[in-house]
């Protein structure tokens, strides 16, 4: 992300985050010719202990200093979450993962250990995708294929499951909410998008994205920044009927920075014998 892209990002930031708020919620009486969406940003300096001139340069995306200190007062402000925060922080300060643009570009897709396509494979009845810091798909496990897709017949550049999402129409029909579904991938894939700042690989894929899926940037400017949402999903499989999962997403530690989105069946309902179904009959 180069420095006008980033602070255009953090402007767009701070503007949504600030029309979620109402003067209520913060302890702000409402007033009256109220015409603004969520707090006024003379409210938010307000708030802060800054000035608004100074604010609204900020959220103007101009290149202004800010310190750890009041952009930790702005984020109180605004009642970011813990996620939240540590975007606002490397948008603001530029404290990405020092990942060079160069080296980036050419980043190959991370291969899985023996001991994750292990737990891979003993996740049997929980539909398990594992991607990468780009949500490239790098690994998933047999009752993943059942239920989304068989991934091995995608050509391995489009494994990226944002861009899936918004391309292959089952897994559009698979969700009952599908903007609820891509909602928790944009919300992981925002929050990589804040730490690693200065790889342009995001501002490309997102120009992309942009130009060749008209639903996808209202949705990519309403989405949250969570490293690790956890949703009920309800699916609508053309096999299986109705099945309903918990999505728990999990990180592995170590050299490689890749992501387990593990689904499990919800309890009280009959998704896993659906699925243990769908995995003993034959073909996909």
């Amino acid at each position: 992300m180069n420095h006008a892209a980033r602070l255009a990002a953090l402007s767009a930031f701070l503007k949504n985050q600030r029309t979620k708020l109402s003067p209520e919620s913060v302890g702000l009486p409402i007033g009256i010719r109220r015409r603004t969406t969520g707090l006024r940003r003379e409210e938010v300096a307000q708030l802060a202990g800054v000035s608004t001139t100074w604010y609204t340069w900020l959220e103007q995306g101009r290149d202004i200093q800010a310190s750890p200190q009041v952009l930790d007062a702005v984020a109180g402000a605004l009642r970011l979450t813990r996620d939240e925060r540590s975007y606002l922080f490397s948008l603001a300060l530029d404290a990405g993962s020092g990942v060079s643009t160069a080296a980036a570009q050419l980043e190959p897709a991370p291969e899985l250990s023996p001991s994750l396509m292990r737990i891979l494979k003993e996740l049997r009845y929980c539909p398990t995708i594992v991607s990468d810091r780009r949500c490239r798909i790098v690994g998933w496990n047999e009752a993943a294929a059942h239920v989304f897709l068989d991934f091995g017949l995608v050509p391995v550049e489009e494994r990226n499951m944002i861009s899936l999402l918004f391309s292959r129409q089952e897994l559009k029909r698979l969700a009952i909410n599908w903007e609820h579904f891509a909602s928790g991938y944009l919300a992981i894939f925002r929050s990589y998008y804040g730490q690693y700042v200065e790889d342009s690989w995001y501002e490309q894929f997102l120009r992309e994205m942009s130009a060749q899926h008209p639903d996808f940037q209202p949705l990519w400017e309403r989405s949250r920044v969570s490293t690790a949402p956890e949703v009920i999903i309800e699916f609508r499989h053309a096999r299986a009927g109705k099945m309903q999962f918990q999505l728990s997403s999990l990180q592995q530690h170590g050299e490689t920075d890749l992501r387990l989105s593990v689904y499990t069946p919800a309890p009280d309902s009959k998704t896993e014998g659906k699925l243990r179904k769908l995995l003993a009959a034959p073909g996909l």
